[in-house]
């Protein structure tokens, strides 16, 4: 990736996933990232309740982080007030997560964090806008609507959530863009930009578009993307695997069904009823998962193996 951020220093205080995760995407541009953490109360992810209960945090931790300077202090120190200014004086944005009553102690208030870099651009996280209340990643999807979407065709007393935490991973990149913009503004105006980003109004405004309060008022909740037609779902193979089947063009559709041998007419693909399912499901179903991968290697026709862990 070409370091288009070369140059830039970001300090980056945050723990978990959005921020790091944001502060990652600037890192990967070139930017160079230094994570200053408590050498006593380390990032969840690596040292604590999350990582103490699912160990796939650490790997997280690990990714999330991977190319960016990580420095440990003990924050309850004074001599620590005076290294950590020194990275600010010398970044051009910070990521500020800490809680009052520590950035107080380290004199990392707005009006301090002025003195010490004039020209400087800061950005917090918050949780909503509209909604008084904290909140996971979870709980913003919910509260968008969005996962209205998720749960309608589904009855079982107990659901799994999907796997990706997706407000998370909107949050950092909204985080990134943010920031970005910040400095931007710092530098064009050799001033202290403050500005703060949320988690909900990230979610929203960035899922509600796709599903918006016409549609909703309207009951619409199958879609291309939620498998409202054939030619764009997943479907079991003989070996219990799955085949991504995404031929929504009509090349890339004649192509398919050429290859499968399945009698189904271009026209057909964006019909909703159970029976073009069908033709296609019996189809994918009678093949292993090997025999599938044959019948599409070297077909540009958007259509990808989905291999089960067994």
């Amino acid at each position: 990736m070409n370091k288009l951020l070369d140059g830039i220093c970001i300090i980056d205080f945050s723990h978990r996933l959005p921020g790091p995760l944001g502060m990652n995407i600037l890192g990967d541009l070139g930017a160079k990232v230094i994570k200053l953490e408590d050498s006593i109360f380390k990032d969840a992810f690596c040292d604590g309740s999350f990582s103490e209960f699912d160990d796939s945090f650490v790997d997280w931790y690990e990714n999330l982080n991977n190319n960016k300077t990580i420095i440990r202090l003990p924050f309850k120190e004074k001599d620590s007030i005076k290294k950590i200014h020194t990275y600010i004086r010398e970044s051009d944005g910070i990521l500020m997560t800490l809680p009052n009553k520590v950035r107080e102690f380290l004199e990392l208030t707005d009006e301090k964090l002025k003195e010490i870099s004039p020209q400087l651009a800061v950005i917090e996280m918050g949780s909503s806008t509209i909604h008084n209340q904290a909140m996971h990643d979870l709980n913003a999807m919910a509260l968008t609507g969005m996962l209205s979407l998720y749960v309608q065709d589904k009855e079982s007393d107990i659901l799994a959530p999907p796997f990706l935490p997706i407000s998370g991973i909107l949050f950092g990149q909204q985080l990134a863009t943010q920031l970005l913009a910040a400095i931007i503004q710092s530098r064009t105006n050799k001033s202290f930009v403050k500005t703060t980003a949320y988690l909900f109004d990230t979610a929203q405004q960035t899922c509600s578009p796709l599903w918006s309060q016409k549609m909703r008022e309207s009951k619409r909740v199958k879609f291309l993307h939620n498998g409202a037609y054939p030619c764009y779902s997943l479907y079991r193979t003989k070996d219990n695997h799955y085949l991504g089947v995404a031929a929504v063009e009509e090349k890339f559709w004649l192509e398919f069904v050429k290859e499968f041998q399945i009698e189904l007419p271009a026209s057909e693909r964006f019909k909703t009823s159970s029976d073009c399912f069908m033709l296609v499901a019996n189809r994918i179903k009678n093949l292993t998962l090997k025999e599938a991968k044959n019948k599409i290697e070297g077909k540009n026709i958007c259509v990808s193996a989905i291999e089960k862990i067994n």
